[in-house]
């Protein structure tokens, strides 16, 4: 009922209320629920790629005609779960697939005793809620040790030295991660997090960085350093925004994939839900067939055409996401337009700063027309000015008013870089327009 009132009247609420209100008369509802799930339950976390990650498992589950409860909406605290949840049915086989908040995954992850834990990374983002990112890594070995005794199966990135050192030993843990030197940075981002070995404190040497702390690590004083990874994509090939050829391999088994969407990232993202695919039991193969024609999440390079224009939302929360993203646009051929919205809810974090670690300066002689819109517009002017962006900028903090604007400066396609806030705000006035479901519909 609360449900079904909450989108009728507020279009919006009904991804959380319900959830809320559930949990509020039922505090075990998760633990009732979770019960009806006869394919057991898969918990997907991380900083960056959960949403897509996520996605893309469904989709290969989907077509293995597994049915699915799935938090597509986004909405991956305890009460979005719960609400989700709602549509648990025993007797089908249905798998319980959840994306999950950092902070809330021990919660959720005791109430549901998932089959699968999918970890893909952690970088700093909304320090002024999360904290640094050891004490996250802390919590997640943690509950590592109790999953692996639950009977949980890890599917960890080896990457990230973070999320592979959670496993109590290598055996409790399937580990997936790229082996293309070719995709290596020049050299390693201003905002890699995890510099340090967690084991005894001395900096990790690095033979190639991927993405943030991403690489082949290995430290020289204890001599701890990344494990080898049994899912691994031996070739990343990036087409800018067409998307990227992806060849993964597993126990000498190859599938190459033609991903739709671009960027190293999105690349993580189809190698943690193949390796999910994996641990649940699936063929690489018909993993990788089912990713050919894997949709962009909501918000995640989201196409959408209005006024006869294609605007393309790439969400940014954080200095390594948006430095991907940037690294995608600068691949186009031809000059950039850009609608940047930079805001600092409690959902984006009150502290702005980290805009000064992304790497706008990326963007120097590629910009035609900027404009920069949210509640610190300002600011992100500010840091376009001294990131060299000599273009044309517009700074107008309301979002509707600021876009309208940016498309009069657009012949073709406007690139949209929305703080998460920001993309909600979008989103509602998109579907107004009739250019986009609304995000609580998806």
């Amino acid at each position: 009922m609360a449900r079904r009132a909450s989108r009728a009247i507020a279009r919006g609420g009904g991804t959380t209320l319900p959830g809320r209100v559930l949990l509020a008369l039922r505090p075990d509802a998760l633990e009732a629920l979770g019960r009806r799930l006869d394919g057991g339950a898969v918990l997907v976390s991380a900083t960056n790629g959960k949403t897509t990650t996520t996605a893309m498992i469904a989709q290969i589950l989907r077509a293995q005609g597994r049915p699915v409860v799935h938090n597509q909406a986004g909405s991956n605290l305890a009460w979005g779960v719960a609400t989700a949840l709602l549509d648990a049915r025993p007797g089908d086989g249905q798998v319980g697939l959840f994306e999950v908040d950092e902070a809330w995954l021990g919660a959720v992850a005791r109430a549901l005793r998932p089959r699968i834990v999918v970890l893909a990374n952690l970088f700093r983002d909304q320090l002024d809620r999360y904290g640094e990112l050891e004490r996250l890594a802390d919590e997640w070995a943690a509950l590592a040790h109790e999953l692996v005794e639950w009977g949980t199966k890890l599917v960890l990135c080896a990457d990230d030295p973070l999320v592979a050192d959670v496993a109590p030993t290598p055996q409790a843990a399937l580990y997936f991660g790229l082996e293309d030197d070719a995709r290596a940075l020049p050299h390693r981002d201003h905002a890699a997090d995890a510099t340090h070995c967690r084991r005894c404190g001395a900096p990790y040497e690095y033979t190639v960085s991927w993405l943030g702390h991403l690489g082949r690590y290995c430290c020289p004083a204890c001599g701890h350093g990344r494990p080898e990874p049994t899912v691994a994509a031996r070739r990343v090939e990036l087409r800018g925004m067409r998307g990227s050829l992806v060849e993964i391999e597993h126990n000498e088994q190859r599938a190459r994939i033609e991903l739709p969407l671009p960027g190293v990232y999105n690349a993580y993202n189809a190698l943690a839900a193949c390796a999910a695919a994996i641990a649940l039991g699936f063929g690489l193969r018909d993993a990788a067939t089912a990713l050919a024609d894997v949709q962009a999440a909501f918000g995640r390079v989201e196409v959408v055409t209005l006024e006869g224009r294609e605007l393309v939302l790439m969400l940014i929360k954080n200095p390594v996401g948006a430095n991907e993203v940037l690294r995608t646009l600068v691949l186009e051929d031809q000059q950039l337009c850009l609608w940047i919205a930079l805001n600092d809810g409690i959902a984006d974090g009150r502290d702005v700063s980290w805009i000064w670690d992304a790497e706008f300066e990326l963007l120097r002689g590629r910009v035609r027309f900027a404009s920069c819109s949210g509640t610190r517009a300002p600011e992100m002017a500010l840091r376009l000015k001294y990131a060299g962006v000599e273009a044309p900028l517009a700074v107008n903090r309301e979002v509707a008013k600021s876009l309208e604007q940016a498309l009069r400066h657009t012949d073709g396609r406007l690139y949209a870089l929305p703080t998460y806030t920001a993309l909600l705000e979008l989103r509602t006035w998109l579907a107004r327009k009739g250019a986009a479901k609304h995000w609580a519909d998806r």
